[in-house]
């Protein structure tokens, strides 16, 4: 026995989603969590890297010591007590206060150049130097993250998977910076009276911007891994739901108008739910 257009038009529509009680847990938002912690790691790995780059405070003496001869040293300016030029024998010209390391206008600053930056230094400022370019570049990629950048753009994909591998390596090139210095910049016969120095915050800053930077960039990658599934299974469910509206449309025909017109009731309502629960209909 035939069902009635009004049976057949309820058994069409009992798997639909209703959009009161779904509508919530379909739309989407434009960034993962991992997306929204890889910005805030960010910001705090791009300010402890910045601060680092910039500060003499890598390797520091002993303050309780009146007649030490280092005061501070940072990547780019170091700052002495009273250092003796290792060049004069006599021991008449000293050092005294803060100096940028290219100074050229200190008389035999550049003399004591080759002493005051061995291969290791040279090493740790090439690598960092790396980081804070590579550092200032995510920033750029950061803020189109945040600010402009949507799921539903072409090349959303590229930004994130760029910021994660510059991040990546930024992190790694500070990590071999940090190294070479933590391994030889405390060494016997670089600064004088060694024994009482030691790392300062600027180097603690390093370390931990070091770190901040690999944990964002892992964090980024994360998010790209997320929104590629999202975009995979997008296209599969518009796959799905283009076979649903053929086998409707393609049905078998009825004799009365009130069911031809039931049977194409089905298609129309999933075009709409298609259309306002789509997986890039995304909320911040």
């Amino acid at each position: 026995m035939q069902k009635s257009p009004h049976f057949a038009r309820e058994d069409s529509q009992e798997h639909l989603p209703s959009p009161h009680t779904h509508s919530s847990s379909v739309i989407m938002k434009r960034r993962t969590l991992a997306g929204s912690c890889g910005v805030g790691v960010f910001i705090f790995a791009f300010a402890f890297i910045a601060i680092a780059f910039a500060t003499p405070s890598w390797l520091v003496s002993d303050y309780r010591i009146t007649g030490a001869k280092l005061d501070r040293l940072g990547l780019w300016v170091h700052c002495f007590r009273s250092l003796p030029d290792v060049n004069d024998d006599s021991q008449r010209r000293f050092f005294v206060g803060c100096r940028w390391v290219y100074d050229p206008f200190t008389k035999g600053y550049d003399e004591i150049r080759g002493f005051l930056l061995p291969a290791f230094m040279i090493t740790t400022q090439f690598f960092y130097t790396i980081t804070f370019i590579g550092m200032l570049v995510s920033a750029i990629g950061v803020l189109v993250f945040f600010l402009c950048a949507g799921p539903d753009q072409k090349h959303f994909l590229h930004l994130i998977l760029g910021l994660g591998y510059i991040l990546l390596g930024s992190g790694v090139s500070a990590a071999i910076a940090v190294i070479v210095f933590a391994v030889f910049g405390n060494r016997n016969g670089w600064m004088p009276e060694h024994a009482n120095n030691w790392f300062g915050w600027s180097f603690v800053l390093a370390c931990v911007g070091t770190v901040l930077t690999l944990v964002a960039a892992t964090l980024f990658l994360t998010e790209a891994h997320v929104q590629r599934r999202k975009r995979l299974q997008f296209k599969e469910s518009q796959t799905r739901f283009e076979l649903v509206r053929a086998d409707n449309n393609f049905g078998p025909a009825e004799t009365t108008q009130n069911t031809t017109h039931e049977k194409h009731s089905v298609p129309t309502t999933l075009k709409f739910y298609a259309k306002e629960f789509s997986p890039y209909n995304y909320k911040i």
